[in-house]
């Protein structure tokens, strides 16, 4: 059997390493991964091997020959552009045609048993079988759930927090017959994950999934190229480490000059010809290339030191890489996570913070003190985006410094002359941060409209009129400290999670682009901004009836810029509008949970005391709806969710409505009497949001005063759902109480665990294992269906180390003894 060992990645989580090196050549345990991936296929028999090249390719080349050092025979087959996971091995079909065959990346450490692997793919006579492990963060992979027999039932593709449901994932190692070419197109992208699996499965075809036991580390990211490090010196990976092991743990190789002197405590590794100077104290879990020199004085701890490195008298490195041919002078220091690219200088008592990347080529001053990384790169977050954009305390996390980086990164994935809308909330710190931003985009050749103060559905409306995105700044609700960086597309929506990955990756390398003098975008004001949104919003909302129905609101705008598109509105609705609170307060940009408790039992008070039909209040700005009946009782959010769905599936009579798979499925009791059906979506506001842009869809809303009006717009906007909720009151013969007395009471209840990241996976596969025969449904997490109706979900935040969990059951009482049983299940997983 042959086999293929895919080379062609760029490795750009990797950079500064991978600049001017392919990933597969990284040393690991000075050798690189790709030789340890060989050798592996050499202890199992499978000589004859062919390696797909296309980043750097002549350079692989060059170091393996043609394999004869190895004992090997190796082949090369070279892609002109990158065909993806399946394309490229299609590119060597010629060489793999007549037989089974083996497919294994040339960039991820493991010592499985292929052997064991190959044999289990004859016995299961299988078209194809993926190699499996299991791993503590499936993230970054693809998971795959197999059956008693070991076939495929189900396979995800790097998933969300909310789509995690087991800790199996796909390694990329891969058994399979020729046959499986008749699937890949020739010459075009194609991945064995996202687009061969998917088909071999829906036409029935024998995939089987081997879960292997022994180690497995994908060297993705700097943290696992330095795990991996640590995990080869340790013994926790069966790989060949050249040289002597001339005390527990201390490797050197042939030709390595250690004075007796010298400090040595392993587990560590020093490299061929390399020398080490009396006095030098090398610690645990590092690795010294070949031809490195450590001068006297010198402390390296848990670093990893390419080939032909200076390390000067009295340096100090901890947990840092240092690329090949770098100079590092004397009294120099190197924190955890930096990373120094090939042939740098580092000057003599210069200080590189940790996680700083210094790219190849670059000299340090001496003395300097580098907190950010030179020349494109700077340290991305490894989160960047949260639930609602990039979040984080104003003027510690949010600076104005990473807001521009952020919207040069932003305008670099969008075309010169292009146009993004900017708008802000009324604090001070949005108005800040909204001018850096402003100045970074125009900085890069982007025109800008800036809407100023506005809602944030204003904000949105305006966006899609014809702007190739937008930003949004604003404090983040219930925490006055921090602030939001929201990013839009072109249609109004919050980015996808594809877009974000992509703005993710530029922000990672910071390789921002700039205009040319005559290139400088433009700023401009529009005007007439607030009377445009309510013409429109007026247009498209059935108000009739409104008129003659004379009705009493009363309407709180929170001290908030959704105040400032009342005076516009209320007027041309013809309604009895008393509004209250509608000033600006820059000093209140959000409020907490208690004070907008106690703005909504005022507003009940005056509602009850004027004898208005109901009562409304905004978030500041504007997204949001709250509601008090006319007898001034709060409708509590999620059962104003149950009431909007009631009036408009009564009135619409068909259609479908967009609600998350958290909502109580009496929703689905209310849609059903009204000729109406629910379309669960998962908890993230943008799939909400795709599905509010279906023609069929009439409403959608989250249970948290998020309501989508899809006539007007397929986002949430608290102006539109008033508008919409007094046409439709205006209309009815019955007020919000006797709507919502006729509702079902619901009985849905939740509880947050705390989950270590580590075991989020594991936790995920244990409850769809205790699930055994009850219905599941991983819409979101895994939400696992009693016979008797009674439901539990349970989703791993994607932000925060906890897990959450909703049941609802007939009462409380059930719902409380599921979350029990439940919450029981999680707390021992993740132990």
């Amino acid at each position: 059997m042959k086999a293929v060992v895919m080379a062609g990645g760029e490795g750009t989580r990797l950079r500064p390493m991978t600049s001017s090196m392919p990933k597969p050549l990284l040393p690991v345990a000075n050798r690189p991964i790709m030789e340890h991936v060989l050798r592996l296929l050499k202890r199992h028999g499978l000589n004859e091997t062919v390696v797909t090249v296309q980043f750097l390719a002549s350079l692989v080349r060059n170091y393996f020959g043609d394999g004869e050092e190895l004992g090997m025979e190796l082949t090369y087959a070279n892609e002109e552009k990158p065909l993806g996971t399946a394309g490229s091995v299609k590119n060597a079909e010629e060489a793999l045609k007549d037989d089974a065959f083996l497919v294994i990346s040339g960039d991820a450490l493991t010592d499985f048993d292929l052997t064991e692997l190959i044999n289990f793919h004859k016995e299961k006579g299988a078209l194809v079988t993926v190699c499996l492990t299991r791993v503590p963060n499936p993230l970054e992979f693809g998971i795959t759930i197999v059956d008693e027999d070991g076939r495929v039932e189900r396979f995800l593709e790097k998933p969300t927090w909310g789509q995690v449901f087991s800790d199996t994932v796909n390694t990329g190692i891969y058994v399979m017959e020729p046959e499986v070419f008749d699937y890949v197109e020739a010459d075009t992208s194609v991945d064995w994950s996202g687009d061969v699996f998917p088909q071999l499965m829906k036409e029935g075809k024998p995939i089987y999934g081997y879960v292997a036991e022994g180690y497995w580390e994908d060297v993705g990211t700097h943290e696992s190229y330095v795990k991996a490090q640590a995990d080869v010196l340790e013994g926790k990976v069966d790989v060949e480490v050249d040289g002597f092991e001339i005390s527990p743990g201390v490797w050197v190789a042939e030709g390595a000059d250690v004075h007796p002197d010298a400090v040595l405590r392993g587990p560590l590794y020093i490299g061929d010809y390399a020398k080490v100077e009396a006095g030098a104290e090398i610690r645990e879990h590092t690795v010294v290339g070949s031809n490195v020199v450590v001068k006297s004085g010198a402390f390296l701890h848990k670093t990893v030191v390419h080939d032909n490195v200076y390390v000067g008298q009295q340096c100090n490195l901890r947990g840092c890489v240092i690329g090949k041919n770098t100079d590092i002078m004397r009294a120099a220091r190197i924190e955890d996570g930096a990373v120094i690219g090939d042939e740098c200088l580092i000057g003599e008592e210069s200080i590189v913070q940790g996680n700083v990347r210094v790219y190849p080529f670059k000299t340090i001053e001496a003395g300097a003190f580098v907190n950010t990384s030179v020349i494109w790169e700077s340290r991305g977050q490894a989160h960047l985006f949260g639930a609602r954009g990039v979040s984080g305390i104003l003027n510690v996390e949010i600076t104005p410094e990473l807001a521009v980086r952020l919207a040069g990164a932003y305008a670099t994935t969008l075309k010169k002359g292009s146009t993004v809308t900017t708008a802000r909330d009324h604090s001070r710190g949005a108005r800040a941060l909204k001018r850096a931003v402003i100045s970074a985009l125009q900085a890069s050749a982007i025109d800008v409209r800036d809407l100023e103060n506005v809602p944030l559905p204003v904000a949105r409306q305006q966006t899609a009129r014809g702007s190739a995105g937008g930003i949004m700044i604003r404090t983040t609700p219930g925490v006055p400290d921090s602030v939001d960086i929201m990013f839009i597309d072109e249609r109004g929506a919050d980015l996808s999670q594809a877009a974000q990955r992509k703005l993710d990756r530029v922000y990672a390398r910071q390789e921002y682009r700039r205009a040319f003098p005559g290139e400088i975008g433009d700023l401009r004001f529009p005007a007439s901004v607030f009377d445009s949104y309510t013409g429109s919003l007026l247009r498209a909302v059935d108000t009739t009836g409104v008129a003659e129905a004379g009705l009493k609101v009363v309407v709180d705008a929170s001290n908030g810029s959704a105040g400032l598109v009342l005076p516009s509105l209320l007027g041309k609705l013809g309604v009895d509008a008393l509004t209250i609170n509608p000033g600006l307060d820059e000093s209140r940009p959000t409020e907490t949970a208690d004070a907008r408790r106690a703005g909504l039992v005022r507003l009940g008070e005056i509602v009850a005391s004027a004898r208005a039909a109901f009562g409304v209040r905004f978030d500041p700005v504007g997204e949001r709806l709250s509601l008090v009946d006319e007898r001034g009782r709060i409708i509590e959010d999620d059962r104003a969710l149950l009431v909007m769905l009631d009036l408009v599936a009564a009135e619409r009579r068909s259609g479908r409505v967009a609600m998350p798979v958290t909502t109580t499925r009496i929703a689905e009791q209310v849609a059903a009497y009204h000729g109406t059906q629910v379309d669960w979506t998962t908890t993230s506001p943008d799939d909400l949001t795709r599905v509010g842009r279906a023609e069929t869809t009439i409403f959608g809303g989250d249970g948290r005063g998020g309501y989508i009006i899809p006539e007007f717009s397929s986002v949430f906007d608290g102006t539109a759902a008033f508008v919409r909720l007094i046409g439709l009151v205006a209309r009815t013969q019955l007020t919000l109480s006797q709507i919502d007395a006729r509702i079902p009471r619901a009985h849905v209840l939740r509880r947050d665990l705390a989950t270590p990241w580590a075991v989020k996976g594991l936790v995920m596969r244990t409850v769809v294992e205790a699930a055994g025969d009850r219905s599941v449904d991983t819409t979101d997490g895994v939400r696992v269906v009693e016979a008797d109706g009674r439901w539990v979900m349970v989703l791993p935040d994607p932000a925060e180390a906890v897990t959450h969990l909703w049941a609802e059951g007939p009462d409380d009482a059930s719902a409380e003894a599921l979350l029990d049983e439940w919450a029981h299940v999680v707390d021992t997983a993740g132990r």
